[in-house]
Formats: C-alpha cells, structure tokens, sequence
C-alpha cells in the first residue's frame, strides 16, 4: 500500500470520484480514501491500481505516487518538499521536469513557475546524478494547488481525452442526437463495476455509445434495441472501432431473450429526440426493471440514465432495487439527466 493521489477531472462535482473508487471496487483493489479535494482525490492503496485506473477511467486525468502533502504556502511547500524522501524516484542520471497546475483560484498569491523552478532546484539537491529535460523527461514530478492544500509527488500514469473525443458522438458513421458523449457512457459502464469478462447489456443501445465503451475496457456486450434502424445504426459504430458485440437484438424490453446478465447501463429514450413508441419514459424504466429484476442477481447492479424530472431514485426503489448513489448532469436548458446506480437485493 501507497499513499497516491488521483487529479480528476473538473466536468462534474461527484462523478469522477465515485467512477475512481467504482473501479477500484471492481477490479478487486483495497483502498482507503485518506481525502477528497477540490479535483484531487487522496488514497492508501496498491500502486499497482494505477494501470486499471488508466485502462478504465474516463474522469481521472493524472495518477501519481504521493511525496509531500502540505498547506499551500510557499515556505511550508519548499520546508516539506526539503523533508521529503525522494530515494527511488528516479534511476541513476535519469531526467527529470517538475509541473505544477492549478486547481480554478487556488492559492493565487503563488507563482507556479515560481513553485517549478524551486521544486526542481530542491530535487538536484536532492539527487545530484539526475538532470533536467522540460521536453521530454525520463519522470515528472507533479504538484497540485487545490483550495488552501499542495499535494505533490512522481506521475505513475496519465490519461489522454483524446480517445474520447474521437469517439464522440458526430465522429461515429451513424450518427443520432439523442447519442450520450463517450466520456459519460465510459463513466456509467464503470459505475456498474463490471470485471474484465462480463456481459454488459444495454437494453436501450441506441448508437452503441455504452456497449463500445465497456468493450473497449475488456467486457462482452449485448444490445437490444426495439427499432431496426437504430440496431443497424449501432451495428456500423461498433464495427467502426473494432467491437465484436455478442449480439445486437431488435426487441422489447418488454420480452428480452436473456436469461444471463452480470450488469445493466443503459439511457432509455426521452421522447425528446428519440421515440418512445407511444410509451413514456417511465413506461419504459418500469417495464425494464420488472424484465431484469428476475435475471439480475444479488449484488449486481444497473446504471441507468434519465430525466431528473423522472425521479428515477423513487422508481427504482419501487420495483425492489437499492438505489446507491445519483449524479445530476447538466445536458441542456431542458434536460437534466439523473444518472442512478441500482442493486439486487
């Protein structure tokens, strides 16, 4: 076990933190949460999580192996970086950059070139075989003003949004503007704690947006989708990025031929750019959660999205599901979505 710290991204309030430990839950990791920050999360663990983390995360930017935990002062931060133990941080003449980035305002009487400049000095004199390379250093150490608090330590891993914005939804062969944004997808398959190896099935598949981003994280994926047009849709999005679905069904919810699944995510349609076939939305989550409440089992759960209006939280403890946890995410003037985490008990 390590002290790390996790720098998340700033799109949502909760969400990247709940995905954090939702992945670390899943892939078997013991943890203890030693602080939530503004954007910065800090954890005992095992280094190891870091390469899951990195494999699976949509809301996390930066994993690093925490050194110096202190207030944002510059005296405090050059007296405790002195202090700190830098023994195996970096090989025999590697080189090294030091970054420091700013969480919104925080501490804004420092000046981070200021803080890089005299981090660096510290550690040459800390580790007089190691040198400097701005451009492309062998390690880089990294620090984080966030609130009254500088947290700073070795980068084990970054996570690059560029995959995601390749993904999202106007790059894909078909497109639909009811698609969810990869990011989000990618972050709901998370909250549902699937394993490398599971079935996710999405009932309401749409463009394929949840089953393109749980099989990119190593899972099997099964979409149903109760009109033609959208399954053949997913079917072309999903051989865009190489996925091999374990079968795109058009059918009901209603009647699902499924008799198997380890998880649930899914974002059932609005009937604001998408059909609801006469049914409303409600119809439509009620008529899901009674189709798998018999084939779920105890303990595995069902991310699903809706309109905050809907008060999926109500619905789903109606129909015998322990509701978890729910985040509310802003999508436009006239739609909130309530993104809500359900178990079987």
């Amino acid at each position: 076990m390590a002290k790390l710290f996790f720098l998340l991204s700033g799109e949502h309030e909760n969400l990247p933190f709940s995905e954090l430990r939702a992945i670390l839950e899943a892939e078997g990791y013991d943890y203890e949460v030693l602080e939530k920050l503004d954007q910065v999360a800090r954890l005992e663990a095992d280094p190891d999580c870091v390469e899951a983390i990195m494999r699976r995360a949509a809301l996390t930017r930066i994993c690093g192996l925490e050194l110096v935990n202190c207030r944002a002062d510059m005296v405090d931060i050059v007296r405790t970086t002195s202090s700190a133990s830098l023994d195996g941080t970096l090989a025999k003449e590697a080189s090294f950059a030091v970054r420091v980035r700013r969480v919104r305002n925080s501490a804004a009487n420092i000046d981070i070139m200021t803080v890089e400049r005299t981090l660096g000095e510290l550690v040459l004199s800390k580790i007089g075989s190691a040198r400097v390379s701005l451009k492309k250093p062998d390690k880089t150490f990294f620090g984080i003003l966030t609130g009254d608090r500088f947290v700073f330590g070795m980068i084990l891993g970054k996570i690059s949004a560029k995959p995601f914005v390749e993904r999202r939804p106007r790059r894909k062969p078909f497109f639909h503007p009811s698609a969810m944004q990869a990011k989000l997808a990618r972050c709901m398959v998370n909250l549902a704690k699937p394993r490398s190896g599971d079935l996710v099935v999405d009932p309401f598949c749409g463009t394929g947006s949840v089953l393109i981003e749980a099989s990119l994280i190593g899972c099997y994926v099964l979409g149903l989708d109760v009109q033609r047009r959208m399954a053949k849709g997913a079917l072309r999005n999903l051989t865009h990025f190489g996925v091999k679905p374990d079968g795109l069904i058009i059918a009901d919810t209603r009647s699902m031929p499924i008799t198997r699944i380890d998880c649930v995510v899914t974002d059932p349609p609005y009937g604001i750019s998408s059909t609801t076939l006469k049914r409303t939305t409600k119809q439509l989550v009620e008529e899901l959660l009674t189709s798998v409440h018999g084939i779920l089992k105890a303990e595995q759960r069902i991310c699903i999205a809706s309109p905050k209006t809907l008060k999926i939280r109500e619905v789903g403890i109606a129909f015998g599901f322990k509701h978890l946890e729910s985040h509310l995410v802003y999508v436009h003037r006239s739609l909130t979505r309530e993104i809500a985490v359900f178990e079987k008990v």
